[in-house]
């Protein structure tokens, strides 16, 4: 015999996760930050492409395409963000929470593709050096390193908590270091007259980005594929399941993330004595948002006996 407890959007468990969410934007406003990081960088890509041609610097214009297709990627997080917020209907009645883990990890190959692009004609710039204009490419990659570090800073408050967010904060935070070494190389090329640098940079910038894009675009397809979310430990929340009072058993647990913010958990647990009433599922929903994230819980109850043991089973 079993019942099933549901802490679904219509329980209290929608109550505790509306007050999280209030919580998150009250220090981290998403419309705005991907606003204004979007202007930004339009705006900066229309100059750092002119001035790369101008200038002859391979460096400008792999930094101007890779700027490019940052905006793509804010505008696709953007997007995410803003269907996210979409009430749950009868043909979706999750919402659209799960478009923000396909957004970042789209934002994630992103990532990839520019930096082929990048490193390919880098390469083809070592074989055939081409004469670059050092001042240029210095201030213009200067204001990058300006742009691109208040972008990050927009996203800095919500790349904790948001897989999406935490995508578009790398994809600022890299294109500064991109920047920074741009003016660098232009400097150097300035006084030295070495134009191999340039493409030379583009490949150590490419080498720094992949080496911190990997992490977004492990834990986004991890997600797509509904494992347990990265911050979530699995074996703990099964000892604090078996902990509750009355439990004899713990089966059938399966944690996923619903979005790049939220995650879900099912479970069966065995009472001995049956049914332990509403306030028992309330409070087992309430501790497992508070201690372990998780934000829509459906705990089923079976009735069971004292030759059980509490134990994790698929």
């Amino acid at each position: 015999m079993a019942f099933m407890a549901n802490h679904a959007h219509n329980s209290s468990c929608s109550h505790a996760s509306g007050s999280s969410h209030s919580h998150q934007h009250h220090h981290f406003h998403g419309g705005r930050a991907f606003g204004i990081a979007i202007v930004l960088n339009v705006a900066f890509v229309v100059m750092e492409f002119m001035y790369g041609f101008m200038a002859h610097s391979m460096a400008l214009v792999a930094d101007a395409g890779h700027n490019l297709s940052d905006v793509f990627a804010l505008v696709l997080a953007s997007w995410a963000a803003f269907l996210m917020r979409r009430p749950p209907d009868q043909r979706y009645t999750y919402g659209l929470r799960g478009s923000s883990i396909l957004a970042a990890l789209v934002n994630a190959g992103l990532l990839l593709v520019a930096c082929g692009a990048i490193a390919w004609e880098a390469l083809r710039r070592l074989v055939v050096p081409v004469s670059v204009d050092g001042v240029t490419v210095s201030l213009v990659a200067g204001v990058g390193i300006l742009v691109n570090s208040f972008s990050a800073w927009l996203f800095f408050a919500g790349s904790k908590e948001d897989l999406n967010v935490r995508g578009a904060f790398l994809h600022m935070l890299a294109d500064a270091v991109i920047s920074l070494g741009v003016v660098v190389s232009g400097v150097v090329i300035l006084f030295t007259g070495w134009d191999w640098l340039d493409p030379f940079v583009s490949l150590a910038v490419v080498m720094v980005i992949l080496w911190g894009s990997w992490g977004l675009l492990r834990d986004s397809l991890n997600l797509a594929l509904h494992a347990v979310p990265a911050h979530i430990d699995i074996t703990a929340v099964q000892e604090f399941l078996c902990s509750l009072p009355g439990v004899v058993d713990v089966h059938d647990l399966h944690i996923w993330g619903m979005s790049t913010r939220e995650s879900a958990l099912t479970v069966h647990l065995v009472l001995k004595d049956g049914h332990p009433g509403q306030a028992f599922i309330n409070k087992a929903s309430q501790q497992l948002q508070d201690r372990f994230s998780i934000h829509h819980s459906t705990l089923q109850i079976e009735l069971g006996d004292v030759e059980h043991g509490c134990n994790l089973r698929g």
